[in-house]
């Protein structure tokens, strides 16, 4: 499966929803717009993972990255996995749990939750 990343405005958020495989193949794809965006000025972003069906090594990489990235430069990163179950997506907070990293990440069930400042996010 390929890697597909569209990209949307939510008020000051920038969200990139990502579908498909976040692998050694295709996780420079992801790098690649994460650093886009902050580039662009945008410190406030969502990666929405609620589509992504497998995550290896080099996809937690980006995702460890692209928090420290926008921490660096003062800005807010957070994750969409979905809140339980075996919807799609949750593969990833597997992954994260098993490497023990899920606690690094502010993670919310949907947009709407992500960009919602009154929203606390998911208990890791």
């Amino acid at each position: 499966m390929t890697l597909k990343v569209d990209e949307s405005r939510q008020g000051g958020w920038t969200v990139l929803h990502i579908t498909g495989e976040l692998d050694l193949m295709t996780s420079p794809d992801v790098r690649q717009r994460v650093h886009d965006a902050v580039a662009a000025g945008r410190r406030e972003l969502v990666l929405d993972l609620s589509q992504v069906f497998f995550c290896d090594s080099s996809g937690v990489g980006v995702l460890i990255a692209s928090r420290r990235l926008l921490h660096s430069c003062r800005g807010r990163f957070h994750l969409i996995l979905p809140a339980r179950g075996m919807e799609a997506g949750s593969h990833v907070n597997r992954v994260l749990a098993a490497l023990g990293v899920r606690r690094l990440f502010e993670v919310y069930p949907d947009v709407s939750s992500a960009v919602d400042e009154s929203t606390q996010p998911l208990s890791a």
